[in-house]
């Protein structure tokens, strides 16, 4: 991507770095503001469509009910590095309950883990009358820094 994109442009998506950590096992950490009013920071693994970036929760959760209640979200997806890269997203968060598991709770458990040992572990969570919560982020702002080609604000006079 040789054009220079600002900060919440949507096609930062399509940037290497986005498509890297969209791709890698990185988790996602959803910053979201509880019941309670306060905020929250929460480490998920994650699916990406394409279009939506995918999380999945166990029904009963409390995030179910603050999401529904505020649904703003921010995700980041990052990489140590050096240099470290970073994927920042924010946009709502729909969620929808589904009897049984999540289609990209199964296909994230598979990146993660491999296929064999994340059907293991789905199998072992996919009893009868299980009911999850399917956490879907269609991004409405992006945003990437990679330290190389995109760094952030106050370093941005370094840039060439």
């Amino acid at each position: 991507m040789s054009e220079r994109l600002p900060q919440g442009d949507l096609r930062l998506i399509e940037h290497e770095v986005a498509a890297r950590l969209l791709a890698s096992k990185e988790l996602t950490r959803m910053a979201y503001v509880a019941s309670d009013g306060t905020p929250r920071v929460f480490p998920m693994m994650f699916h990406w469509t394409g279009e939506e970036v995918v999380m999945a929760t166990f029904g009963g959760a409390a995030k179910i009910a603050a999401l529904r209640a505020r649904p703003d979200v921010a995700l980041t997806i990052d990489a140590q590095g050096p240099p470290p890269e970073v994927l920042l997203i924010r946009g709502p968060a729909e969620v929808v309950e589904v009897a049984g598991i999540v289609h990209e709770y199964r296909l994230a458990h598979h990146r993660y883990f491999g296929e064999e040992q994340g059907e293991q572990v789905v199998a072992a969570v996919d009893r009868p009358g299980v009911t999850m919560a399917r956490i879907a982020v269609r991004p409405t702002w992006a945003g990437v820094l990679d330290f190389q080609s995109r760094m952030p604000g106050p370093l941005r006079h370094l840039e060439g």
